[in-house]
């Protein structure tokens, strides 16, 4: 029976051409059948509860933690976003700290959802997380969010999926989903380790390209030493190791995702091969970084999806889904000759969003707590426009026209706002308002209790008033 499983020649399947979403075509229906389907649909961000039900470790240092919706729906996304999670870390009693994770399981599966941590023995959440967070933990979630993930309709799906290190888990999730899609499709994955040991997911990685003739996968050492056995790749990223595994690279869409200098080099490199700008998707898993990196491919196919769907949303989602925007921004200092612009005034400190002056006041009233300034009339004053923001930790008053987003005028300035909207880290540029009256779009990033405490997203929103900021 062996022998003559092992001289049978097994056929290819037949598929149709290219991927689609299963959500995709409910899109643009108006047939009432498919409205019961817009339920899996990765419409806009939600705040809801959600409870671990599994726990599943990992090589690499990783855990996986496995996830239900506490309210019994599914959770819509797109494989590559992520959710923003608040974790207890200093108990109960105190405000929860704020981590965003990428989503690691397939949307095709949507009843449960799965995040996966690496443990950072020096960080402040990831260690609680692999010792508290158990079957049973309830957590107050936000998301999806991104825009790093796979496009809902591809006719080639052509991809190279480059990962290192915990840069694994969104590609793992866009894999998953190739996986359980029917379609043509043709996937090279080059995952890049410090161990032999270390890979997560090697094992289902290793059997969906045994049994799936779309996927291949590649792994590296990186600059390690070849130890006995090994039978992949070794060294760094270079153009002959992406020659090697993707000689057609220039023909695919390429994700990348892992820490900074990974990616710093696979942009130059990935050039080299003749890979356009416009087919490159990356998601940082590392911050406090001064990078001039762009994202305009991502952010056009997000404006696009959200204006193709921004009528549908109108007529059958709730009023909260309704108040969200159709699109979002994405901001960068302004540079002269000599770097970054720089205000003048007081002396520049770095703002903790969470820190003093961010909590609710006692009595309810929604607006921030007085803080002890100087008088903003002292401070010199830049720009032009008919309201005045004042930046009460950086000592200077900026000029704006109310169409203008704050964030982009801030930060000219060389007010330090903190933004990683551009690593996909929607609500990083967080602030609290003092007074005044803002208008705020946003596509998720900020929580109903937070916009209560007096923040805001200076990203998405405009000023109505004269402001005054804790920034």
């Amino acid at each position: 029976m062996i022998e003559l499983l092992t001289e049978t020649a097994i056929q290819e399947p037949q598929r149709i051409r290219g991927l689609e979403m299963p959500w995709n075509r409910v899109m643009g229906s108006t047939e009432a059948p498919a409205r019961a389907a817009r339920a899996l649909g990765p419409w806009h961000p939600q705040e809801f509860m959600a409870e671990c039900v599994e726990t599943v470790p990992e090589a690499g240092g990783l855990m996986t933690f496995v996830f239900r919706r506490c309210d019994g729906a599914p959770l819509a996304f797109r494989a590559g976003q992520y959710v923003n999670i608040a974790f207890p870390v200093n108990g109960e009693d105190q405000d929860p700290v704020d981590r965003s994770y990428s989503l690691s399981s397939s949307p095709t599966q949507p009843w449960t959802f799965s995040i996966s941590v690496k443990r950072d023995p020096a960080g402040l959440v990831s260690p609680w997380v692999h010792e508290n967070v158990k079957p049973g933990t309830v957590l107050e979630m936000l998301g999806p969010v991104g825009a790093f993930h796979l496009p809902d309709a591809d006719r080639r799906a052509r991809y190279l999926l480059l990962a290192a290190g915990a840069g694994i888990t969104p590609i793992m999730s866009m894999v998953r989903t190739i996986h359980s899609l029917p379609g043509q499709a043709d996937v090279v994955v080059l995952y890049h380790g410090a161990e032999a040991g270390g890979f997560a997911f090697h094992q289902e990685l290793a059997y969906i390209a045994s049994v799936d003739s779309r996927v291949k996968v590649f792994y590296s050492l990186g600059d390690r030493s070849k130890p006995e056995g090994w039978e992949g790749l070794t060294g760094r990223l270079t153009t002959v190791m992406l020659d090697e595994v993707a000689p057609d690279a220039n023909g695919r869409q390429v994700y990348a995702c892992g820490p900074e200098g990974y990616l710093n080099t696979a942009t130059e490199l990935l050039k080299k091969v003749g890979v356009d700008d416009t087919s490159i998707y990356m998601e940082f898993f590392s911050g406090d970084r001064q990078t001039l990196l762009e994202y305009q491919a991502e952010l056009a196919f997000a404006v696009d999806i959200a204006e193709e769907i921004a009528e549908e949303i109108a007529d059958s989602a709730e009023d909260y889904y309704e108040s969200q925007p159709t699109a979002f921004g994405l901001y960068e200092p302004g540079y002269d000759a000599d770097g970054t612009l720089q205000a003048t005034g007081l002396p520049l400190e770095t703002a903790d969003p969470d820190g003093p002056g961010s909590e609710a006041p006692e009595d309810g009233s929604g607006t921030a707590p007085e803080v002890d300034a100087p008088d903003a009339s002292s401070f010199d004053t830049v720009g032009t426009g008919s309201l005045t923001l004042s930046f009460m930790r950086t000592g200077i008053n900026v000029r704006i026209d109310p169409t203008e987003h704050i964030l982009g005028a801030a930060q000219r300035a060389g007010v330090r706002i903190g933004a990683n909207c551009k690593e996909g880290m929607c609500g990083s540029c967080k602030v609290v308002k003092l007074s005044g009256e803002v208008e705020m779009n946003h596509q998720g990033g900020i929580r109903a209790r937070e916009i209560d405490a007096g923040k805001f997203l200076p990203c998405c929103s405009t000023a109505r008033t004269d402001l005054v900021i804790d920034a």
